[in-house]
């Protein structure tokens, strides 16, 4: 062999050697597996195909090295215990509403939804821009939890009710399964409120042991078959203006993650986010018709006295929650800046619109 082709086989083997050490490291980076519990049942059209398409996503998006064992509500623990089963550190991640852990501190509701709240473009602008991300850290990170919203259903219903809601009055000594900030108003209007996950509505609303469900909004509605057992449908719902649903993580995984991995998964969850508004936008004004036509549902509106009077209970309630402690007081107070300020844009934005369009079209 020449010297010139010695020079060629040294240079081609380190080339090769340089390759080689350059590729390693990515095909040596460790696979992550994460086990991912749930408040849903599974294939539960929006909510719980929301969440395991987030879960095939992030597998997806990474090429495989996350492993993501979804788990719906009831297969590894049950529906509201999914919080704890992640803050100690038994699963890594869950999916679910924020509300449903509001009975560890009642901020938590906040970063769901909470009565004459934030809709979803509101609530988008206010977690990102308004500070509402570093506050949910601050709450959620008491449990041992990193969140980050992970769908959003929009404006929900007001309810599934047996008998007509034709006052304040007609509220009392119902037994309504609603969660969150709006079943204390509920409670303060005399009602019973309960809290149940999604799988157990049905059943105790058929049996009686319920005069009265939220839920979501027609098309999760129509799945759940409420309508054979209530047939009064209420809206719009004051409770949840636009209900965001979260992934929340063991806060010590999360941040023992690579910026790049933690990146990962904020791309899937937002990507989910969108995803699932744009879902039940498109799918519950078909599926509104499909009730009041094919099941018979009468659909009612609430009537602005009721209305007032949730108002009025409403207040009542913030204002135990600020009393509960200066954390509290924080987060509300952040709302309702966020409240005002991107909701007098709003006013003279979307609102305005609508309403202009609504009166055009409608001659």
């Amino acid at each position: 062999m020449n010297r010139r082709d010695i020079l060629k086989t040294g240079v081609a083997a380190a080339l090769g050697t340089a390759g080689a050490a350059v590729s390693a490291p990515a095909i040596a980076k460790k696979r992550i597996e994460i086990n991912m519990v749930s408040t849903w049942p599974r294939d539960f059209p929006g909510l719980g195909t929301g969440a395991q398409r987030f879960a095939k996503r992030l597998e997806d998006m990474s090429g495989g090295r996350f492993k993501v064992n979804y788990f719906a509500a009831g297969e590894r623990v049950k529906a509201f215990d999914s919080l704890d089963e992640v803050g100690s550190g038994n699963a890594q991640m869950f999916h679910g509403a924020d509300y449903y852990w509001k009975g560890k501190h009642p901020a938590m509701a906040y970063f769901t939804a909470v009565p004459f709240g934030l809709t979803y473009n509101e609530f988008t602008a206010w977690y990102k821009f308004g500070g509402g991300e570093a506050l949910h850290d601050e709450v959620a990170g008491q449990f041992g939890i990193k969140g980050l919203p992970c769908g959003n259903t929009g404006v929900q219903m007001g309810g599934w009710f047996r008998k007509e809601i034709n006052s304040a009055d007609d509220l009392k000594g119902l037994k309504m399964r609603i969660p969150g900030l709006g079943g204390d108003v509920m409670a303060k209007l005399g009602a019973s409120p309960v809290s149940l996950p999604g799988g157990q509505i049905y059943e105790n609303l058929v049996s009686g042991s319920l005069d009265a469900t939220e839920w979501v909004g027609p098309w999760n509605d129509y799945f759940m078959k409420f309508y054979e057992a209530a047939k009064y449908y209420y809206y719009p719902g004051f409770h949840e203006p636009g209900a965001s649903l979260s992934i929340g993580m063991n806060r010590k995984w999360w941040d023992g993650l690579s910026k790049s991995d933690q990146m990962m998964i904020r791309a899937a969850a937002e990507q989910e986010n969108n995803t699932m508004m744009g879902e039940y936008n498109a799918n519950n004004g078909a599926y509104l018709k499909k009730l009041v036509n094919e099941q018979g549902v009468k659909l009612r509106k609430f009537s602005d006295d009721i209305y007032d009077s949730f108002g009025e209970a409403s207040a009542e309630v913030f204002a135990e929650v600020q009393a509960h402690s200066k954390l509290a007081k924080k987060v509300h107070e952040s709302f309702l800046k966020a409240r005002k300020d991107v909701g007098d844009w709003a006013n003279i934005s979307d609102v305005a619109y609508i309403s202009q369009r609504n009166r055009v079209l409608g001659k």
